[in-house]
């Protein structure tokens, strides 16, 4: 019976490695989350922004599950809906950091030389400054919104990018296939593209997956302090502000809810980023 127990080992995929239930279950609560950014309004079971002063504050009911705002809004109808608002931004974020992060990892790495030592140096300048603080710097000085935190945590990330990624590409450039590629002529653009971005498509995945949740964070922190979204915007990191006043008068749904969605997609993409690295990477992380 022991050496029964002390022999098993955990259920395996179709890939022949064990399966990750943490993971997958991190995966399902992320394209739930996409699913309602996507279809978030046509969802919402009443109008976001449809004031109700008859209503303020109300418990959680049959025409309003969640309860109401300080303005009589439906909450749950702000939460679905802000899904799209809350998640578009660390997307654009990453989005950008990725591709620019990237394409510098792969100019420093194939070039070596100054190239190599502009990017790294470009990249120790821009690490020195703190992603949040720069971009609330940013926002005071353009004015509220989230076009300019969204620049300003784009480059604020890139280090997280492209260091890890240049590493890895320095050792993908020194492999013998490569050097076989340049004898036989291949264009640069050509290993770029079919060679050494397949192969480092998986650790960039990774590296976006776990930004993300740390871009959700950043941006919902600049709506807190009021230099992101602005009202009557159903963005969760708003939400948490304009709840914030509610809380001592016992009343801490708004705020409440919000962090916990806030919470929520933060845990999932950092578990998907770590199941993900231990399924594509072989890490033990």
């Amino acid at each position: 019976m022991t050496t029964a127990l002390s022999t098993r080992t955990a259920p395996k995929g179709r890939s022949g490695r064990p399966r990750d239930p943490l993971t997958l279950g991190a995966g399902c609560v992320v394209a739930l989350f996409v699913l309602l950014a996507v279809f978030g309004p046509l969802l919402a079971p009443h109008d976001p922004n449809a004031v109700d002063p008859l209503n303020v504050n109300a418990g959680p009911s049959a025409a309003h599950l969640l309860g109401t705002d300080d303005t009589g809004r439906d909450l749950l109808s702000r939460l679905i809906a802000g899904t799209r608002a809350s998640l578009a931004a660390p997307a654009v974020v990453i989005a950008v950091c990725t591709t620019l992060g990237t394409f510098l990892a792969l100019t420093a790495a194939w070039f070596g030389g100054w190239a190599d030592r502009f990017v790294s140096g470009a990249l120790d300048i821009v690490f020195g400054f703190p992603g949040l603080i720069m971009a609330v710097l940013v926002a005071a000085v353009f004015g509220a919104g989230l076009t300019a935190p969204i620049v300003a945590l784009s480059i604020a990330y890139l280090p997280l990018i492209t260091r890890v990624v240049r590493s890895a590409a320095i050792k993908e450039r020194n492999l013998p296939y490569v050097s076989a590629l340049q004898l036989l002529g291949a264009p640069t653009a050509r290993v770029w593209l079919r060679h050494l971005l397949p192969n480092l498509l998986p650790l960039v995945l990774v590296q976006a997956t776990i930004g993300f949740g740390y871009a959700l964070l950043d941006v919902a922190a600049i709506s807190f302090l009021g230099l992101g979204s602005q009202p009557p915007d159903p963005e969760w990191g708003l939400m948490v502000s304009n709840g914030a006043p509610s809380i001592l008068a016992g009343q801490p749904e708004q705020s409440l809810y919000a962090g916990i969605a806030i919470l929520i997609v933060v845990v999932a993409f950092n578990l998907l980023g770590t199941g993900l690295s231990r399924r594509l990477l072989g890490e033990n992380a």
